[in-house]
């Protein structure tokens, strides 16, 4: 398992063929888990791209509960498997986000790569500025969550 972790944020662009860099910090960080694969994810209004072996994990704790008669388990599983897209780092430090993806969250030019310990969030830079500033607002309240958890 990678010992470090995804952290911080990267403004980058698309091009026209829908490549996009991905920070070398965060290759660095891709390569300690033995892949430079992804697994991306349209979640909500972004990106989640997973390395393969936390996507992996992920699927492993769907499969749980997989003999079970769940069908919202299975509809999640089902997305989870239809919607996901293997992505893979080019020589150049590129992946290619497909034009599926990138057409259904609206990912233009402009983007934000978020590091999220174990996974990146890849979003459109306008929809980026209103999470943050969403964020912003709310951080008192936040805090305060993540206080009686004992994290702070």
């Amino acid at each position: 398992m990678a010992n470090s972790r995804f952290r911080s944020k990267y403004d980058h662009t698309i091009d026209e063929k829908g490549r996009l860099s991905f920070p070398s910090r965060f290759r660095e960080v891709l390569r300690q888990y033995g892949s430079e694969i992804l697994i991306a994810l349209p979640w909500d209004n972004h990106v989640r791209a997973y390395p393969l072996a936390e996507w992996e994990n992920l699927e492993d704790k769907l499969k749980v509960g997989e003999n079970q008669q769940d069908g919202d388990l299975d509809k999640v599983i089902r997305y989870f498997e239809s919607e996901s897209f293997e992505c893979i780092i080019d020589k150049q430090g590129r992946i290619l986000l497909p034009p599926a993806l990138r057409n259904d969250l609206g990912l233009k030019r402009d983007i934000v790569l978020i590091g999220m310990i174990d996974r990146v969030e890849i979003w459109d830079k306008d929809t980026w500025n209103v999470e943050r500033q969403d964020g912003r607002q709310r951080f008192g309240e936040l805090k305060a969550s993540i206080k009686k958890r004992g994290i702070i």
